[in-house]
């Protein structure tokens, strides 16, 4: 069995053998003068074997003579003429053969070359169909080829569109959880400038004011984070498009080629719009082949999943951030109320110890001031006793002459004005030494008081102005950004 499109034997290679008799029998002369008439013949048809003979050239006959007679019409030829033109039964028989076999070959050549022509009409007309098909074959594999990478384009698109709206919604709680620790931050600077304004030695770097420090760090480091991944949230939405965008118009082609492709598939000889497009073969439009084609959308997807990935992590990385922060910022918080409440106390029993203090002072000047009226009555009562001592003495001075005498009474009185005397000296120094300590307690309760309104005004800051303003706090939903 032959195979299609191979060259064929032809069975007439080989010269057929020549009848010895094919032709009826040889008429005789007279029959053949009579019935054809002696005609040259052109040149095409000579053949080696005629003679050659000097044909007159004659002119076209004028038209009176097509309705003469034969006899009227031929001009007389001579014997001689007559046999120098005519040929002789065997050229005749020969060149009859000669047409034969001319006849038989063209006619066997026409014969083979017909049915050669058939067979190459159906082994062409079956290579045709078989290429047809292999085409439409092709055709339905890369249809097929292209149906699969667009189911996962859309595969992709679908999950790349779903992860963008994620985190999308990821950055937006981002955005209000930043927002919400705004207050947070007012707060602590707030409750730092009022602590400023405390008085005196109550304007000391205690635990409190430490611990706002910390909240103050810790809010601003949440803050800068936040920042970090915002930016890291836009740059990552910025990628995801772009290969959403690759996505999509690869989808795009792909749908388009599709509908090419199976348009092309569905065409058969006896469809409409089909048309000659000359030299259509030689032009080359292609820029890809199978492998780059196929490695073309691979990529894509690739480059889609690892943005995917990509945007997956940084969506945990943001929850874990503002779970930590909800959580730092809380601690913190606690710590700080903590803190002022511990303050608040310690300030408070410091303010009663002073007023139990000044109490105890303006009890003890009123005591001390009694004693000084007690002592200057006392000073002024040793007043009298010394004038009349000393009355008796300045007129026992005037005594005449002997009567001058020391006696006992003389006696009592000098020692009696000396004790009255260290009497009042000793009165007035204890006057002195009260007026003293009275002032001393004087600037003491000054002291006290100052210090009690100190201690008021630091009480009035931590309790009524910083602690009233952490009374609330963001709650958790609004530092994890859902409100």
């Amino acid at each position: 069995m032959e195979l299609l499109g191979s060259p064929l034997r032809t069975p007439y290679t080989q010269p057929r053998s020549t009848p010895t008799k094919f032709l009826p029998p040889i008429p005789t002369a007279s029959s053949l003068q009579n019935r054809f008439p002696p005609s040259p013949l052109p040149n095409s048809f000579s053949s080696p074997w005629m003679p050659r003979v000097t044909k007159p050239t004659l002119g076209p006959a004028p038209r009176s003579s097509q309705r003469l007679t034969p006899r009227e019409a031929l001009p007389p030829i001579s014997h001689q003429t007559a046999l120098s033109t005519r040929y002789t039964p065997g050229d005749w028989y020969r060149s009859n053969l000669s047409n034969y076999k001319r006849s038989e070959t063209a006619r066997h050549t026409a014969e083979c070359l017909t049915a050669d022509s058939s067979r190459l009409i159906q082994d062409k007309y079956q290579q045709t169909r078989k290429t047809q098909a292999e085409s439409t074959k092709n055709l339905g594999q890369r249809v097929n080829d292209i149906m699969f990478w667009k189911s996962e384009l859309r595969c992709e698109q679908d999950k790349m569109v779903e992860e963008t709206n994620a985190l999308t919604g990821m950055k937006e709680r981002l955005e209000r959880a930043l927002a919400n620790t705004e207050a947070p931050l007012q707060v602590t600077q707030e409750c730092l400038l009022h602590r400023e304004k405390r008085m005196g030695i109550d304007l000391v770097c205690d635990d409190v004011e430490k611990q706002l420090f910390v909240e103050l760090d810790i809010i601003r480091s949440c803050q800068e984070r936040m920042r970090r991944h915002l930016e890291q949230a836009e740059a990552q939405l910025a990628s995801n498009r772009l290969a959403q965008h690759d996505v999509e118009r690869d989808l795009a082609n792909k749908q388009a080629a599709h509908r090419i492709d199976e348009q092309c598939q569905q065409l058969r000889n006896t469809s409409t719009g089909i048309s000659y497009f000359r030299g259509v073969e030689r032009v080359d439009a292609t820029i890809s082949v199978p492998e780059s084609w196929a490695n073309f959308t691979d990529k894509n997807i690739l480059r889609s999943q690892s943005e995917r990935a990509a945007s997956a992590k940084l969506r945990d990385s943001i929850e874990n951030l503002l779970v930590l922060t909800d959580k730092q910022m809380q601690h913190q918080f606690n710590c700080v109320n903590l803190a002022f409440t511990q303050r608040i106390a310690e300030m408070a029993d410091a303010k009663r110890k002073i007023q139990a203090q000044l109490s105890k002072t303006l009890q003890e000047m009123f005591h001390l001031e009694r004693s000084i009226e007690a002592i200057q009555k006392a000073i002024r009562d040793k007043g009298f006793p010394l004038k009349v001592a000393q009355t008796r003495l300045d007129k026992r001075i005037r005594r005449p002459k002997m009567e001058l005498c020391r006696d006992p009474a003389q006696l009592r009185l000098v020692s009696e004005v000396c004790e009255i005397n260290e009497t009042i000296q000793s009165l007035q120094q204890r006057l002195r030494d009260s007026e003293d300590v009275l002032q001393r307690l004087v600037h003491n309760k000054s002291a006290l008081e100052h210090e009690l309104v100190v201690k008021s005004t630091s009480l009035f800051i931590d309790q009524e102005k910083c602690l009233a303003m952490r009374k609330t706090f963001p709650s958790t939903g609004r530092l994890l950004g859902y409100v």
